[in-house]
């Protein structure tokens, strides 16, 4: 047996049993890997999946006891390709940030032109998406780090960091009549249209649990995936927006204010995920730690040692 028969199997997996597509997420070809496979197969003695003619369509229930062993193996190896180029080279190689738009936008600017000043050999890479794609890059080592406040410490295999804190602001155009209220209420909010965020992103779970309880019907006549398309449609006055509070910049949004609602919706946490049992290069320590300095090294390694899917501090 041999690591390509142990990707083969891997990727069929992650591409939903269809060896083409496999195939091609590894640059080889559909014969060849089901001929892996099989011959992998013949020498455990057992199948790995089932199938239905010459298609294969689920693992079998040896087979998803090889699938974990094949996981940790290709994990032990990618570990020690990374402890390799760590001593080989401290301060370059690459690193890759999965992410949200917003996160990329106000939250990571200043990291990384700190970051870039300490590492200028290091390549960084940021790959944006919604929190389950963020996740699956993490999960099949085509990210280093995720960044995200939903999704990432409900994902198997992720050790969620808790980054920083946060809360929502109601953002309105200059002049609104809710910006004569003394503190806004979920009743007087709902009075208007509403532009959000879309479900999967930024603490909207909490902006509908907050509703709900209240048996509130809020009108969202807009869902965005980013603060800057909210603000966009805000600024015509097509509804008041409900947006994370470090997305509102005094200098750029000089046409609309911000309403505080923290007492309506509380605090969001964004989360820094790694892979639980990666071996993480030197800068990751240092991107982490500058991202939240609470995150210092040896807090992380002793997070990553506990096992735990989320660590809190």
């Amino acid at each position: 047996m041999n690591l390509h028969q142990f990707r083969f199997v891997r990727e069929a997996v992650r591409q939903n049993f269809n060896l083409t597509t496999a195939a091609k997420a590894l640059f080889t070809s559909q014969p060849g890997v089901s001929k892996a496979i099989i011959e992998l197969e013949d020498e455990l003695g057992v199948e790995i999946f089932r199938r239905h003619g010459k298609r294969i369509r689920s693992l079998t229930e040896p087979g998803k006891r090889i699938l974990t062993s094949i996981e940790r193996i290709l994990d032990e190896v990618e570990t020690l390709k990374r402890v390799g180029k760590d001593f080989a080279s401290q301060d370059q190689g690459s690193l890759v940030i999965a992410t949200t738009h917003t996160q990329a936008r106000y939250a990571l600017p200043k990291v990384l032109m700190e970051f870039t000043k300490r590492f200028p050999k290091v390549r960084v890479s940021i790959a944006q998406g919604n929190p389950g794609q963020i996740a699956e890059l993490l999960t099949h080592d085509r990210a280093d780090i995720a960044i995200a406040t939903e999704g990432i410490a409900n994902t198997p295999g992720v050790l969620a960091l808790p980054g920083y804190q946060w809360q929502h602001v109601v953002m309105v155009p200059l002049s609104h009549p809710l910006l004569n209220q003394a503190t806004v209420t979920l009743e007087e909010i709902a009075k208007y249209p509403i532009i959000t965020y879309d479900k999967a992103f930024a603490g909207r779970s909490k902006i509908d649990a907050a509703f709900a309880q209240r048996n509130i019907t809020p009108d969202i006549i807009l869902e965005a995936i980013d603060a800057d398309v909210i603000k966009t449609y805000v600024e015509t006055g097509m509804g008041i927006g409900i947006v994370a509070g470090h997305a509102y910049d005094p200098d750029r949004d000089r046409n609309l204010k911000v309403i505080s609602a923290s007492h309506l919706f509380g605090n969001n946490v964004t989360h820094l995920g790694v892979k639980q049992g990666a071996y993480l290069r030197s800068f990751v320590y240092t991107f982490i730690e500058l991202f939240s300095p609470t995150l210092t090294k040896k807090i992380v390694e002793q997070a990553m040692n506990n096992e735990s899917d989320s660590y809190e501090i």
